[in-house]
């Protein structure tokens, strides 16, 4: 791990992005980043985030909220009313009932989507004091990106069961992990560039770089998602015509 990530890598004169680039907003990035290594230890232990990061909080954060309040809802409807038909049944495939009646839609003994209305909060919360110019200590971004690992391999986990055990797809779900997927690689890549999460000290330049094309990872997940799906309902795809 690196005690000044930041400064080791893009303001040292041996750092190729430092001696090739000359664009004038790198070089006010790095001067304010010799700043911040002139700041008291004190100082330096607190560690905030790009207005980007935050930005990508708050919008993944509301965007699964919103998903998971709206299965919260329809959860409510099938309990009041095992018959009803919910507005996200789109067809015995396309179905949020399929799915929620399952065992694994209360992992935890208790609906999932009540997991969702309480931790999609917490990106948004910390993406605002991001804004605010709120930094916090190496702990708690390390805790924090502990959470967004836990929160995308369970996204995984529910989406094997979906497709490959339950044979059913929940639209409110599918919003949540579009919500879910960005967040988690733009804070993942900018976690191990700062040195929050340890990485071998030889790969550090490439997730600097990997920073800037957090949306690549992005998309080839979800282009993966999206393959398998249509690859496994590929003899269902006609009945909704």
């Amino acid at each position: 791990m690196l005690d000044k990530p930041v400064a080791s890598r893009r303001c040292g004169s041996s750092s190729p992005m430092y001696k090739y680039d000359t664009n004038m907003a790198k070089a006010q990035n790095c001067r304010g980043i010799l700043e911040f290594m002139s700041q008291k230890p004190s100082e330096q232990s607190l560690i905030g985030a790009p207005t980007s990061l935050a930005w990508m909080l708050i919008a993944g954060g509301v965007v699964g909220w919103i998903a998971a309040l709206a299965l919260t809802i329809e959860r409510i409807r099938v309990a009041t009313n095992p018959d009803a038909v919910l507005s996200c049944d789109v067809s015995p495939f396309i179905s949020c009932k399929s799915v929620m009646l399952t065992w694994q839609a209360s992992l935890l003994g208790f609906p999932n989507p009540l997991i969702g209305l309480a931790v999609f909060f917490a990106p948004v919360l910390i993406g605002v004091a991001t804004l605010a110019g709120a930094k916090f200590a190496k702990w708690f971004w390390q805790l924090f990106t502990l959470g967004m690992t836990g929160g995308f391999v369970f996204v995984l986990w529910l989406f094997s069961q979906s497709v490959f055990v339950i044979g059913a797809l929940c639209p409110y779900c599918m919003v949540a992990w579009a919500g879910m997927i960005p967040m988690f690689w733009k804070h993942f890549l900018f976690a191990a560039s700062e040195g929050i999460v340890p990485v071998p000290v030889k790969s550090v330049g490439f997730f600097v770089h990997a920073y800037d094309w957090h949306w690549l990872f992005t998309t080839l997940t979800v282009f993966g998602l999206i393959a398998t799906i249509v690859w496994k309902f590929w003899d269902l795809w006609p009945s909704l015509i």
